[in-house]
């Protein structure tokens, strides 16, 4: 499979995760979701999970078992973040190696194509997704808005070069 393909999300959401309603994981036959943390759910420097995160959690969680993976290798951080949304974790994942995405995914005892990875970032989260055979969704991150700017430049060199190398990341509707 080209590098193209494999950092072409399945679907690709406009905003934030909020936006992935039980509609979509329903639409898309999703039975279960693997979670990327930093900038996916919470931006990069902040410890604490949004209000709004927390509701959005809960109305997930009642149709299908989430799991967060995190490349992050502060095991505090993450267990903190996994602890207020009461969700198993693993930190320190590496993606895109499938190693850790392949032990969530056999942990809530699904066909890895039922199962989808979301995340903001092409070159980790989609690409370990994809290697594994998941449905990977694309997020916009969450970003502190003092370092929009930084994170901004690595997401926008992401998307170019992914299309560079064949990937089309055109919104769905």
């Amino acid at each position: 499979m080209s590098l193209g393909k494999l950092l072409q999300p399945n679907l690709i959401l406009p905003g934030s995760i909020l936006k992935l309603t039980p509609e979509v994981l329903d639409r898309y036959h999703l039975k279960g979701l693997v979670l990327d943390v930093d900038e996916t759910l919470v931006p990069f420097r902040m410890a604490d999970v949004s209000e709004e995160l927390l509701p959005w959690v809960e109305a997930i969680r009642q149709i299908a078992p989430l799991w967060l993976v995190s490349n992050n290798i502060s095991e505090a951080r993450i267990r903190r973040i996994a602890k207020t949304l009461s969700l198993p974790y693993i930190a320190g994942a590496g993606k895109p190696s499938r190693r850790k995405l392949r032990r969530a995914v056999e942990a809530m005892n699904f066909p890895v194509e039922q199962v989808g990875m979301v995340g903001d970032r092409l070159f980790t989260d989609v690409l370990a997704g994809n290697r594994l055979g998941m449905f990977t969704i694309l997020v916009e991150p969450m970003v502190n808005p003092n370092e929009a700017m930084r994170r901004s430049s690595l997401h926008s060199f992401e998307v170019w070069l992914s299309q560079a190398l064949g990937a089309s990341l055109m919104p769905h509707k």
